[in-house]
């Protein structure tokens, strides 16, 4: 007679089997381990977090976890004593068959199969409660930095070739990139709408040189650093971009990624969508993965293109490159070692992902420090972080024509600490030296050059109106054939 199954840990060890059995998440998909110990230890905090990150939807999850954690302690206690008796009748029977003693085995196996059926109705509530608090447990943000303002208005840290104290002036050169980029024959947006439609665009001429240049320029600022290339793909398993904290609508239900469709035969496969940032594949170049800890901190950099379906659809930046549907992005994207501590501090919580994300920004910096963009560095606000994000930092750069919108500031780079939030969801592991407790590595994501952007700010601060020509950044010039100047010029 088999024996009975016995489980130590239902509430954490539930969640694979609840994921796996959802519509789209398939029995491959990464293993997720929310921090349900850290959630029903302190309720109080997540439910506050949750309010502050604009959650009021979840604001009683963590609470609600508690209660769960309660009730599954106590169907563990109320299983000591059918499990021990259960394990006593099953030596019983095994002695009284290996006995022939028919009458007695049929007598045991009757009272076996009760206790069974008592064990099996307490495991099948253990399962389910573990499955709802595991569900609540994934829906929540992660926590939030105390630097991170709660004001929901950022906090300027610094400039980049801007002194506040003499602002630029415009002197009416409000020239939108758009109009420059179609004066100098490169940049198409009409036959791109009769293409594709509205959000796409066709790069001419020398714009794709100068992509290619940011580009190249981009990674080599990254690879002084450090950072290994790798080339990622951009489509991916939806569940993939769900763990990563990308949901496909957000909170105004307006689509954010797009799911590429499935004929009749595939119906049942998983679902997969176009990426929105290389983040999403680089976090999940480890899914399911453990790390050699003397192999962290471990830094990458991937260009690919990225698609975001979303774009627009707040009405405003709808003209130009500022915000499309598809473009190319280098992105940055680290693991580093975690602190094995319990309930440390945050600068104990951060000590090894905290000089990452500071090292990310001075990448950012320099980059847009030598393409001569006026540039502020904020702090951002917990009204402005996604799922995923501890704490983030955004540079925005001086669009001359958004001076009567946001008084012309707008974002060219993002870089955020995600903690272990994105690792557990994929089940990336720290392969620890001393062969320890489990531990998770904290992601750390950066963008190290948006090109619409950058290119956009570039057109809009490097444009020569006397002339009609772009001053090219000296630092781009060595990738474009040592050109200072891009002059009007047919296709």
């Amino acid at each position: 007679m088999p024996s009975c199954l016995k489980r130590n840990n239902a509430l954490s060890r539930s969640v694979y089997r609840h994921f796996s059995s959802q519509n789209g998440r398939p029995s491959t998909a990464p293993k997720q381990f929310p921090d349900l110990k850290s959630i029903r230890n302190d309720p109080d905090l997540y439910s506050k977090n949750a309010v502050l990150r604009n959650y009021d939807q979840h604001k009683d999850s963590a609470h609600q976890i508690a209660r769960l954690s309660d009730r599954i302690s106590a169907i563990n206690k109320d299983l000591v004593r059918p499990r021990r008796e259960l394990k006593s009748l099953e030596k019983s029977y095994a002695a009284a068959r290996a006995a022939k003693q028919e009458s007695e085995s049929r007598t045991i196996y009757q009272a076996i199969q009760k206790e069974r059926a008592v064990v099996d109705t307490l495991v099948a509530e253990q399962d389910q409660i573990s499955d709802e608090a595991s569900r609540l447990a994934l829906a929540l943000p992660n926590l939030t930095s105390t630097l991170t303002p709660t004001d929901h208005a950022p906090k300027v840290l610094k400039y980049i070739n801007y002194d506040p104290d003499h602002p630029l002036q415009t002197n009416g050169k409000t020239a939108d990139h758009s109009t420059i980029g179609q004066e100098l024959g490169i940049l198409d947006f009409t036959s791109a709408a009769t293409t594709t439609g509205w959000g796409f665009y066709y790069f001419l001429n020398e714009a794709v040189l100068l992509e290619q240049a940011l580009i190249q320029y981009a990674t080599s600022v990254a690879l002084k650093y450090g950072w290994k290339l790798v080339t990622p793909p951009s489509l991916v398993y939806s569940h993939i971009a769900d763990s990563c904290g990308f949901q496909p609508r957000d909170a105004n239900d307006e689509q954010q990624i797009w799911q590429v469709a499935q004929g009749e035969r595939d119906a049942g496969k998983p679902k997969r969508s176009l990426a929105a940032t290389a983040e999403i594949p680089l976090a999940a170049l480890y899914a399911n993965r453990a790390i050699q800890e003397e192999d962290l901190p471990l830094k990458l950099i991937g260009t690919s293109r990225c698609y975001r379906a979303e774009a627009g659809a707040r009405g405003v930046d709808t003209k130009g490159l500022y915000r499309v549907h598809e473009f190319t992005k280098v992105e940055m994207f680290a693991w580093s070692n975690s602190s094995p501590a319990d309930n440390p501090s945050e600068e104990k919580v951060t000590q090894f992902s905290t000089p990452l994300f500071e090292e990310m920004v001075a990448i950012q910096t320099e980059i847009l420090s030598a393409l001569g963009l006026p540039c502020r560095v904020l702090e951002m606000p917990s009204s402005d972080l996604g799922a995923s994000a501890f704490r983030k930092i955004d540079i925005e750069a001086f669009f001359p024509s958004r001076i009567s919108r946001d008084e012309g500031w707008g974002e060219l780079t993002s870089v955020s600490i995600c903690t272990d939030y994105q690792s557990r969801r994929l089940n990336t592991r720290i392969q620890d030296r001393d062969a320890g407790r489990t531990r998770f590595p904290h992601t750390i994501n950066g963008t190290a050059m948006a090109i619409p952007r950058v290119m956009a700010c570039i057109l809009e601060n490097a444009w020569q109106p006397g002339d009609k020509s772009l001053l090219i950044p000296a630092v781009l010039r060595p990738y474009m054939g040592g050109a200072e100047r891009i002059v009007k010029r047919g296709i």
